[in-house]
């Protein structure tokens, strides 16, 4: 398994159990989750903590836009790219 399907996998299991609290919405790689309101400024504080925790990166506050965390696979992609 890569690395980045390993991330991803870990953050959909995060999100689904700790933000949706188990709530079936169909999350994938793709789901919109700024434009669907999964994410709000408390959800974020608290996934930056999990992924700080987790994979032992510090997402740097430049990097908290609403690109990075607009879904699944953009989170992903700034995880990988902060673990190098």
């Amino acid at each position: 398994m890569s690395t980045s399907v390993a991330i991803e996998q870990t953050l959909k299991q995060y999100v689904a159990r700790e933000i949706l609290d188990g709530k079936d919405i169909g999350l994938d790689a793709d789901t919109p989750l700024l434009e669907w309101g999964v994410f709000n400024s408390l959800e974020i504080a608290r996934l930056l903590g999990f992924v700080r925790e987790h994979f032992g990166v510090v997402v740097p506050l430049e990097s908290v836009t609403a690109e990075h965390f607009k879904d699944l696979r953009a989170l992903t992609a700034l995880v990988a790219s902060l673990k190098g």
